[in-house]
């Protein structure tokens, strides 16, 4: 297995660039298409636990005005072979004070890369 064969990065770095571009222009149509349609997805944000590709395209539909606009941090992309990969970054939210972090765990399907396990946390409040 290589770890981080430069095309397999380059292939996942370009689509986690579009997930970042979909999601700042709330374009819910693209950002859905990223995401395996199982049962077995999963996405873990602020607030929320989400199981399964209709509990995360039903809440990117119910929220109001998309993701909070943000800036990306340290952003690590690492592939392991041809067909998984991990994206991890860190941001910061227009008008937060606290860095915020996300993972994605991504496949490579018959359909193409997706995401089939996601995490966005912020960080704990400072006393």
């Amino acid at each position: 297995m290589i770890v981080n064969d430069p095309l397999i990065v380059a292939e996942v770095t370009a689509l986690f660039e579009r997930y970042e571009t979909a999601l700042l222009q709330n374009d819910i149509g693209v950002l859905d298409g990223f995401f395996w349609k199982s049962p077995l997805t999963l996405r873990y944000g602020i607030s929320e636990r989400l199981y399964g590709y209709d509990a995360i395209t039903a809440f990117r539909r119910a929220r109001i005005g998309g993701s909070p606009q943000r800036t990306l941090g340290v952003t690590v992309i690492t592939t392991f072979g041809t067909d998984f990969a991990t994206a991890n970054t860190e941001f910061h939210r227009v008008g937060e004070q606290r860095a915020g972090r996300q993972s994605q765990t991504w496949v490579r399907t018959a359909n193409g890369w997706r995401i089939v396990s996601a995490h966005v946390s912020l960080e704990a409040e400072k006393s």
